[in-house]
């Protein structure tokens, strides 16, 4: 290879790079995300109850060219080497090199999670893209000032958000490192366009009441606990890699930046770490959600090994041979060896076992969105989750297919005291039954007014309510298999407690389209005091459904 020129040499491994991806996006086993977001490309929208669209247009492309894992995974694929091909035209030009390819590599493969967004298909894979074509538009900008650089930002900054919500960080610690974009008009003239482009998306949140952005700002909230501090920085360190990351932080604390363009990659290195140290004082942080500084690690760690031979023997040894350990990984993914708590291998025999059971019935799921996703992607065939208060609300949530199956017979896949029966496999065992006539709750509203914002252990209290069918299937309050009742809940942090209640009126069908008033009358538990949500919910053999909004109430002890 010593007589190959930079360029040959950098498709060379480009196309390595390739081959090796695709063959893993072939044999490892699909994830339980990867076949939710397989689903989201079945049901193209302009969101998304989790996250923006970008990555269901990846799996949708992805499903009309391939079947199976290619049919998630191709264009995850494709859209890496795109992000590297953008990322190595960041480098620093002034000096061409074999050396400087070498270690472009390295290090990209080093760097854990940005190595396995190369097969593996999630918000991630978009993110990364298009933060890589940001700083490349942003760095012509700086260059240029151009109208074209300036359009490009617009492309670049709508993908962005469109591919996951940490986009604001990428573009705000931009704007941070370099506050006189906000004098230059040819900038807010990007903004302004990109916020055009987004407007499918915020009028897709507005109709559907922002469901992502109460999820990730309010209800991922579980306040502090030490256990999610000081797993941060170690989790960082994981899937950046001990060593490339010990390298950055080399880099960022022995040179100074340059240029407001290193400035920039400097302040979203920094910026993300921090942010994401301070979230983790109200709730767990996901280590993967820091993965748009891979695109600046590599670019600060390239262009200093090209300048310090130390670095640049540091990479070539210790970063290089760490690549053994990240390659026998990657081979035991492919070899399906992994227990399957890790969540790549065992997933297909179980949900094609439950196939065998249910045959030609649709399948319920209670509470795990992964499950009806993998069973539609090994299976092809439709099912729903029914979520609980104990649970979370998903996208299922938001397409209802339950309503399909409403009055007619189907198989419960789920632990159900007194009614489930144990099937086995080779390999495995599940819970289950089969009912003739499936009736939920999950799509009816109450609305209630508590006059009482503060209460007191036995106080007794009268709530009224309007109950309400918006679906077109009647809600049978004595159904002989899903009989219903309606408690009052208490929600504190994770534990959720539901009441008995005394009906003014009793219910017993609640028909399509219907609205009934009534009330209720309680005795307020003997709870600790403090401060709970409160609301009313419906209680079916799947437990208690979200059905009402909830209000903040004081509970305190008699004084």
């Amino acid at each position: 290879m010593k007589n190959w020129s930079q360029r040959q040499l950098f498709f060379l491994f480009l196309i390595i790079w390739i081959l090796i991806n695709l063959l893993q996006a072939i044999f490892t086993e699909i994830t339980n995300d990867e076949a939710y977001y397989g689903l989201y490309g079945k049901y193209l929208s302009w969101g998304y109850f989790d996250h923006p669209p970008m990555v269901a247009l990846l799996t949708r492309i992805s499903s009309l060219l391939f079947t199976g894992n290619l049919g998630i995974r191709f264009m995850t694929v494709i859209l890496q080497i795109g992000t590297l091909v953008l990322t190595w035209k960041l480098l620093e030009t002034t000096q061409l090199s074999n050396t400087k390819v070498i270690n472009f590599f390295i290090i990209a493969a080093s760097l854990v999670m940005f190595s396995a967004y190369g097969f593996i298909t999630t918000p991630d894979v978009p993110l990364l893209f298009f933060t890589a074509l940001f700083l490349y538009a942003y760095h012509q900008f700086l260059k240029s000032n151009s109208w074209l650089a300036a359009m490009l930002l617009t492309a670049s900054m709508a993908g962005l958000v469109y591919s996951k919500y940490q986009a604001v960080l990428v573009i705000g610690f931009v704007v941070l490192s370099n506050l006189g974009l906000l004098k230059n008009y040819k900038f807010w003239l990007a903004g302004f366009i990109a916020l055009i482009l987004l407007f499918p998306h915020f009028l897709w949140q507005y109709e559907n009441d922002f469901p992502s952005f109460r999820y990730h700002l309010i209800n991922r909230s579980s306040g502090f606990k030490l256990g999610n501090l000081l797993e941060y920085l170690p989790n960082q360190i994981a899937v950046y890699n001990p060593f490339t990351f010990g390298a950055i932080v080399y880099v960022l604390l022995k040179y100074k930046t340059q240029n407001l363009f290193e400035r920039a990659q400097y302040f979203i290195i920094i910026g993300f770490i921090c942010f994401f140290w301070l979230t983790a004082f109200c709730g767990h942080v996901e280590p993967q959600w820091t993965v748009a500084c891979s695109i600046p690690m590599i670019v600060l760690l390239v262009n200093a090994s090209m300048k310090d031979s130390k670095l640049s023997n540091y990479i070539r040894t210790f970063i290089a041979w760490s690549l053994l350990l990240i390659l026998l990984i990657r081979i035991i993914l492919i070899t399906n060896l992994s227990p399957s708590w890790y969540g790549y291998s065992g997933k297909e025999a179980r949900y094609k076992a439950i196939e065998k059971i249910a045959g030609d019935k649709p399948v319920i799921f209670n509470k795990s969105f992964q499950e009806p996703s993998l069973y539609t992607f090994f299976n092809q065939k439709e099912c729903q989750v029914i979520s609980t208060l104990k649970g979370r609300q998903t996208q299922f949530d938001l397409w209802q297919l339950e309503q399909n199956y409403q009055n007619k017979p189907v198989f419960i896949c789920s632990y159900i005291k007194g009614k489930y029966k144990v099937y086995t496999y080779k390999g495995g065992r599940f819970r289950g039954f089969f009912a003739d006539s499936l009736q939920t709750t999950n799509r009816v509203k109450i609305k209630f007014e508590i006059a009482e914002k503060s209460v007191q252990i036995g106080d007794s209290i009268s709530i009224s309510f309007v109950i309400s069918n918006p679906t077109k299937h009647a809600i049978n309050f004595n159904h002989r298999e899903f009989p219903v009742e309606l408690y009052a809940v208490y929600i504190k942090g994770k534990c959720v407690i539901i009441q008995k209640v005394t009906l003014n009126k009793p219910i017993s069908i609640l028909h399509p389209n219907e609205k009934l008033n009534n009330k209720i009358k309680m005795v307020i538990p003997n709870l600790n005091s403090d401060n709970y949500h409160f609301g009313l919910t419906l209680k079916t053999l799947f437990g208690s459904t979200l059905n009402s909004n909830f209000v903040k109430i004081e509970i305190k002890k008699h004084d």
